[in-house]
């Protein structure tokens, strides 16, 4: 009896003990919630992506006018330096600009874009008929129409958004290819395909200082296999808005082109040093 009654204390001894461990025990798993909760609280906010608040101000620039069209609320261009076409949407988008100087000024970076006509017979050969130059931020930098230097065969107005009353106030083509050759001297062009547009200008650019978002491998590999991907899919794919959905604007076209490099800028120049850093050995 008396083991009996030693065994009995032994196990109440033990339920206290255990007892003890277990609250002990909650204490600390709540006191590490605590401050589990306390670190998530002051975990820093990231800041705002300056791009995608572009591309979401775009998304609801669209819906409004969807919500507009459906109440037969005409849709008013804000801004002058644009013409209106089917994608007129996107581009009043871009009323909301930086307004600082620097953000007016030219800088190192710029995006180029250009409308083109037929000539030739049948209008199948390409000329320069509009040139859109704008800055890292969006604002234009230059935006003219361009008189060809030959007979227009077709106006391609469906889709170049250039018709022949453009033609009144337009520059000659040397003009537009000597202001063009003033701006990128020095700076960092970017463009879709700009091969072409640099070849319609009979200009040359560098090519350490060319971005051209039809080139980007990772852009390729992603969104077309290999091959060079449009602007019309890259807009979609990246940024989430839809252009050229009928006639183009050059403004448009070179800002859209603006924000998907800026959607992987350091992609962008890490490829580009590493291409340059080994075509130098």
């Amino acid at each position: 009896m008396a083991l009996s009654s030693n065994w009995l204390k032994l196990q109440e001894a033990n339920g206290k003990s255990n007892t003890k461990k277990s609250t002990k025990k909650s204490n600390n798993s709540n006191k590490v919630k605590r401050v589990q909760k306390k670190r998530e609280n002051e975990k820093p906010t990231k800041k705002p992506n300056k791009i995608m608040n572009m591309v979401y101000s775009m998304n609801e620039a669209i819906a409004q006018h969807k919500v507009n069209k459906k109440e037969g609320k005409v849709f008013e261009f804000k801004s002058t330096e644009e013409i209106a076409t089917k994608s007129e949407i996107v581009s009043a988008s871009f009323d909301n600009l930086p307004t600082s100087k620097k953000s007016k000024e030219i800088g190192k970076f710029i995006a180029m874009d250009c409308e083109f006509v037929g000539v030739g017979p049948d209008g199948k050969d390409s000329a320069l008929a509009r040139i859109s130059i704008t800055n890292f931020f969006g604002h234009v930098i230059m935006d003219e129409f361009v008189k060809p230097r030959e007979t227009v065969t077709d106006w391609r107005t469906w889709v170049s958004g250039v018709k022949p009353e453009n033609m009144k106030n337009a520059i000659t083509f040397s003009e537009a290819q000597k202001r063009c050759a003033e701006i990128l001297e020095g700076r960092i062009l970017v463009g879709h395909a700009i091969k072409h547009d640099l070849e319609a200008l009979l200009l040359s650019h560098p090519k350490s200082m060319i971005r051209d978002t039809a080139r980007h491998l990772p852009f390729r590999k992603a969104y077309a296999m290999g091959k060079a991907p449009s602007l019309k899919k890259l807009s979609k794919e990246i940024l989430k808005v839809n252009i050229q959905e009928g006639q183009h604007s050059s403004v448009e076209d070179a800002r859209i082109t603006m924000l998907i490099y800026k959607s992987d800028k350091k992609e962008f120049e890490r490829l580009h040093r590493t291409t340059f850093s080994n075509d130098s050995k």
